[in-house]
């Protein structure tokens, strides 16, 4: 995975998502710093372009990434703080807010494609949830995270709910009691990002991440990601009957019977995605 690739870039739409698509790989970049903040608008962006992505065959797998130097520092506090001089005291407006953040993250986990997190720069409250509720996350030596809401009198409640399902609850409680940055080889220790990498290379090693599971035929990846994220809710007896059955409608796909017969021909397989 440490091999690095020469990238050309490709042009982007404008707003405060913008999208590129190379060679199956749909990067998604939050494109309004300086904090790239997530506001209402911008989650709605998000999650239209996760589900455009589903009916866009040339799409493989998608990268989250961000211009500047803040990956995410969460939510539109100030938009937030605005609406508090509406009737109810912006009690609507908080909880489109939140719903909306709810949607976006398990849009993310629910999604066919998987979804790489590109983390450089702070990623704090929503923006760490963002970072939690990808499949697969990637940080520059630079990157730091926190969920410091305690620090503000807003505990970080929905984050909580990725964060813990990404680290040990010990290590959660740590990060949401006191509110303090980790750096990046912290969040590798935690378990909450996968590979910490030199800054100038992280752009290049993520794209070969993404074009490698995009090689794979998006039927079995789609299939995997759906039972993994399913087994983990249930006890064992149960995950392990319905991945039996979920392994036994794999074998009677037409990429498995390829991907077998290849591997036995020793020959590289040709994805119908079937």
């Amino acid at each position: 995975m440490a091999e690095i690739l020469a990238i050309t870039p490709a042009a982007a739409e404008e707003g405060p998502v913008t999208t590129s698509l190379d060679r199956g790989v749909l990067r998604l970049t939050l494109a309004n710093p300086p904090a790239n903040a997530l506001s209402l608008s911008v989650m709605t962006a998000l999650t239209t372009e996760l589900d455009r992505a589903k009916a866009d065959k040339a799409v493989r797998v998608i990268v989250l990434s961000a211009a500047g130097k803040v990956f995410c520092a969460g939510h539109d506090l100030k938009e937030m703080t605005a609406r508090r001089s509406d009737a109810d005291r912006g009690k609507a407006f908080f909880e489109e807010t939140f719903a909306a953040c709810a949607t976006l993250m398990q849009a993310i986990v629910h999604h066919p494609l998987p979804v790489i997190a590109e983390v450089d720069g702070l990623a704090t409250a929503a923006g760490l949830q963002l970072v939690a509720s990808c499949d697969l996350a990637i940080a520059s030596h630079e990157a730091t995270f926190c969920t410091p809401g305690v620090n503000i009198g807003l505990f970080c409640s929905t984050p909580m709910v990725a964060l813990s399902r990404n680290v040990s609850r010990k290590q959660a409680m740590e990060m949401l009691l006191t509110g303090e940055t980790i750096d990046a080889a912290t969040a590798k220790e935690f378990g909450l990002v996968n590979r910490v990498v030199p800054r100038e290379y992280l752009n290049q090693i993520v794209t070969k991440y993404a074009q490698t599971i995009a090689s794979k035929s998006s039927l079995v990846v789609k299939t995997g990601k759906e039972a993994f994220y399913a087994q983990a809710e249930m006890g064992l007896a149960d995950a392990y009957a319905y991945t039996g059955r979920v392994m036994v409608e794999n074998m009677l796909a037409r990429d498995a019977q390829e991907g077998i017969g290849a591997f036995i021909g020793k020959r590289k397989p040709e994805w119908t995605d079937e």
